[in-house]
Parts: structure tokens; C-alpha cells; sequence
């Protein structure tokens, strides 16, 4: 193994295919605002910190409202969508990966744009919460992906220096921030992210079946 001792996972679009369910909320959300978006528009908001989304959404809609409010009013809409949400699987082979990390004493955390509730509540339904040494939102940096913070900022508590961090992202922007962050990153293809641009990542891989830890001194 190439020294690497941690493993951040993006949560949407990796851990669970959930990306299609936001595209719903979202346009609820949108609509309510009173404007609309286009999925192919919506597909280049995919692994952006939502700070980012409502900055570029209020200067094209000349919105009125502060992205304080935009952004308070738009978790509170997902996070009570999943409070009520039924069972949620996780994406397919994920717990046997996850679970062959944790054998081999290699630390995982979770690194995503989503705010803390519904992170917590959606990992809490997967009866995930408690495995993952290290959780963070968004909420806890000032930049967003692509920038590199939330991935910099997990590495800080993990207590490892970049280089010992694998990243596995699912979006153009996520595979941009890791790489900003100076980490190796797998991209996890999936096709309801949208068309998303992975070829700035190490490896790119459509299942975890297919990725093993011996695989990461390839990397």
C-alpha cells in the first residue's frame, strides 16, 4: 500500500445514487422560487458547495432574497425530505468496500457539500453514522468545491497530511477539489450525476467491486 491511511468519501452520488432524488427536491425548491432550471444546468451544480450554487443562482435570476436565506430555506426543504424519506440502500458493493477498510485499520470519513443534518440523517438511515471517524458539511469551510478546503479541512481532523488521503468523488467538481487538496482520487462513475467530467482522477471506476485495497499503491 502507497502510505495512505484515510479514505473521503463524497456522500451524494457515492454512498448513496441519490443525485436524481435532489433533482427533485431541487426543482420543488426552484419552483417555489420562481424560476426553473434545466437538468443539464442542474448537472453543473453536482458536487458544488450550495453557497456556490445560489451565488451563481442569484446573479442569473436576480433573486431577492440573501444566500443566507436562499441557502437556510433550501436545506431546511432537503432535510425535511428525508426526514420522511423511507428505507435508503446504500450504492451497491459500498458497505463491502467500506468494511474492508475498516479491517485493515485505514480511517474513513465523509466529506460533502450536503449541510450536517442531512448528512447525519441520511448516514444515521444506513446505520453508518458511528463508523466513520470524521464527518464534515460544506457548512464547516468557507470555500466549496472545486475549491480544496472541505477536503484540507478533513485531512486536519483525521490528524494526516494530504498525501495519506484518497479521495472518491463522483463529480467533475469533487475530482477537481481533491487534487486541489493534493490527494489521490478515484472517481466513481455514476450515471445519474450527470455527465460529469472524471478524467482529472487517478482511476476512475464504475462499481467497488472493482477497487481493492491493494489497488491504492497502483494510484
Amino acid at each position: 500500500m502507497k502510505n495512505i491511511k484515510a479514505v473521503i468519501f463524497d456522500m451524494d452520488g457515492v454512498i448513496i445514487d441519490s443525485e436524481p432524488i435532489y433533482f427533485q427536491i431541487q426543482k420543488k425548491v426552484f419552483d417555489k422560487l420562481g424560476f426553473y432550471v434545466s437538468e443539464e444546468e442542474y448537472n453543473t451544480f453536482i458536487g458544488l458547495g450550495v453557497r456556490t450554487m445560489w451565488e451563481r443562482l442569484k446573479s442569473t435570476r436576480n433573486l431577492s432574497q440573501s444566500i443566507e436565506e436562499l441557502i437556510g430555506f433550501n436545506n431546511s426543504m432537503i432535510l425535511d425530505f428525508f426526514k420522511k424519506y423511507g428505507e435508503i440502500k446504500a450504492i451497491p458493493h459500498f458497505r463491502e468496500f467500506l468494511n474492508s477498510l475498516l479491517e485493515e485499520g485505514i480511517k474513513v470519513a465523509v466529506a460533502s457539500s450536503t449541510s450536517k443534518a442531512t448528512i447525519e440523517i441520511i448516514l444515521k438511515k444506513l446505520n453508518l453514522l458511528k463508523l466513520f471517524d470524521v464527518i464534515i458539511s460544506g457548512e464547516e469551510v468557507k470555500n466549496g468545491k472545486p475549491a480544496p478546503d472541505i477536503f484540507l479541512e478533513t485531512a486536519l481532523r483525521l490528524k494526516l497530511p494530504s498525501e495519506n488521503c484518497i479521495v472518491i468523488e463522483d463529480s467533475k467538481n469533487g475530482v477537481i477539489a481533491a487534487k486541489n487538496a493534493r490527494m489521490k482520487c478515484i472517481g466513481f462513475l455514476n450515471p445519474n450525476s450527470g455527465s460529469q467530467d472524471l478524467s482529472k482522477a487517478d482511476r476512475v471506476i464504475k462499481c467497488f467491486s472493482e477497487i481493492k485495497i491493494s489497488d491504492f499503491k497502483s494510484l
